[in-house]
């Protein structure tokens, strides 16, 4: 097992979304990465990333820690049922 833990490799890849959104200005670059940690990251991942926000330093790009405090209810692009399977079918017709 790899001697980084997995709070080093959620940093990491936090880091490099808000690399991404760097060029973006601040408000946009904030909300791309907070839509994006809420469409392809598990709550726990999110959870764990916001836990050790407060003790980061500056080991976690100011970017995120900004979208971590973003409040938005936006859930993203990804349907509920993909991160819950009770809600799989929800919605779906029964015409056949």
């Amino acid at each position: 097992m790899s001697a980084t833990s997995q709070t080093d490799k959620l940093v990491r890849m936090a880091n490099q979304i808000a690399a991404f959104f760097r060029s973006y200005p601040e408000q946009e670059a904030v909300a791309g990465i907070h839509k994006h940690l809420v469409a392809f990251w598990t709550p726990r991942m999110r959870d764990r990333l916001a836990e050790y926000a407060p003790q980061a330093g500056d080991r976690l790009d100011p970017l995120v820690v900004a979208a971590i405090a973003s409040t938005s209810d936006d859930p993203g692009p990804i349907r509920p049922a993909t991160y819950d399977p009770h809600l799989l079918g929800a919605g779906a017709s029964d015409a056949g």
